[in-house]
């Protein structure tokens, strides 16, 4: 019997790879806006540092499950099909925008790679990132994407 949902192309021992590794620019790009938020408070150019490092490690992470959810919607045609896969896709290239902008600008120096345009690019990223993993949650859950059977 052939399931009737999309599976993902880009997987290791049945489980999505894009799934894998797309947590980590959620928790990077996160942590990044709480420590622009602790810069803002401090002043303490430690809490920069660590931002624009989040913001690299996030953009790494990030482009590797751009690249293989890449693979999944490409080889997939049930995955093609949904609508949701692309509004989703769309989200999440934004968010790599969004923070690839923001790494630029937090590579300046002291307050002004944070105030106000750096902190500004942190909040916007993370609400895309909000959205975005709502729909790929909805993904999951409700369409089945990336869900297989062992039967």
């Amino acid at each position: 019997m052939a399931y009737p949902y999309a599976s993902a192309t880009a997987s290791v021992g049945g489980q999505p790879i894009h799934a894998m590794l797309s947590p980590f620019p959620t928790v990077c790009f996160t942590l990044a806006l709480l420590t622009d938020l602790a810069y803002v408070a401090s002043a303490n150019l430690l809490w920069q540092d660590f931002s624009a490092w989040l913001l690299l490690a996030g953009l790494v992470f990030g482009g590797l499950a751009l690249l293989a959810g890449f693979v999944d919607l490409v080889g997939s045609r049930r995955l093609r099909e949904e609508r949701s896969a692309w509004i989703y896709a769309a989200g999440f290239c934004v968010m790599m925008a969004l923070a690839f902008v923001n790494s630029f600008v937090h590579a300046g120096d002291g307050w002004t790679a944070v105030m106000p345009w750096g902190l500004t690019l942190s909040v916007l990223t993370v609400i895309v990132v909000i959205v975005t993993s709502w729909i790929g949650r909805s993904l999951v859950f409700k369409h089945g994407v990336g869900v297989s059977t062992y039967e």
